[in-house]
């Protein structure tokens, strides 16, 4: 770490805030030019203890970065991750208020839900498929706390990897799914389709980016743990949304998950 204990308390605050008073602030990354990888998720779970400490809880995570494309434009090889929370489900279907958010978009995704434990280091996608019990489609609201989504790798991993909500469709049992690599997603915004995908885009396989999660907690004293979701990364491109819009994305062999801004 490059920050001081200070420097990583403020940058935290500031993000808070942005997040309560749908401000967003200047990149991190600007005001605090010595911010490395490593303050970035000390950032992150500093926040997160603190909605801890409010009585949020954590239900799982989500892993950020996962297709050539965003890397390419981050210019990063490598994934990122953050925690999801249980006061950021919405129901399938249900109408979401938009102004609780600062630029949001959509991404449609393929969730796991787990059955046994993932601890790595040396975790495989063989293992992630064994462990997990579930699987559903869905859609990450992903939201910039900082301005213009104006992100470098430490702006994004500081503000919990952008994530800010999660609707799932109908779970499937894993042994009844698809080859998750071979499905297909359609997304659909008020009747539109907007974009196109396939689980492929996610690491070649979704359960890779799982793979890759939890082999990246385990730098941190953390594992995946039973009844955990992951949402894996996005198959498609992120378009923003906001009020009156309806997306809809449906995924072959594991049917549809919508959602509306109010």
């Amino acid at each position: 770490m490059s920050l001081t204990v200070r420097q990583r308390a403020e940058a935290a605050r500031l993000l808070r805030q942005a997040e309560h008073h749908r401000a967003p602030i200047d990149p991190l990354s600007a005001l605090l030019p010595g911010l490395d990888l490593a303050d970035a998720y000390a950032v992150q779970r500093d926040n997160i203890a603190r909605r801890l400490a409010d009585g949020a809880t954590v239900i799982g995570h989500k892993v950020g970065l996962t297709s050539a494309a965003t890397q390419r434009l981050l210019g990063v090889d490598q994934p990122d991750f953050g925690h999801l929370m249980d006061d950021m489900v919405h129901r399938d279907g249900a109408p979401v208020t938009a102004a609780r958010y600062c630029a949001p978009r959509i991404e449609p995704e393929i969730c796991f839900r787990l059955a046994a434990p993932l601890r790595g280091p040396g975790v495989t996608v063989e293992d992630v498929l064994e462990a997990t019990h579930a699987i559903a489609p869905a859609l990450e609201i992903v939201d910039s706390r900082i301005h213009d989504w104006k992100i470098t790798l430490v702006d994004t991993v500081a503000d919990n990897a952008s994530s800010a909500g999660l609707v799932c469709g109908p779970w499937t049992p894993l042994a009844e799914a698809p080859d998750l690599a071979s499905v297909l997603v359609d997304l659909v915004v008020d009747g539109e389709l907007v974009a196109t995908g396939s689980g492929k885009a996610v690491l070649g396989h979704p359960a890779a980016a799982v793979a890759w999660l939890a082999n990246a907690l385990a730098g941190f004293g953390t594992a995946l743990e039973p009844g955990h979701v992951v949402l894996p990364g996005t198959m498609t491109t992120a378009p923003f949304v906001g009020a009156g819009r309806r997306i809809e994305a449906r995924f072959s062999g594991l049917g549809p998950v919508s959602v509306t801004f109010a």
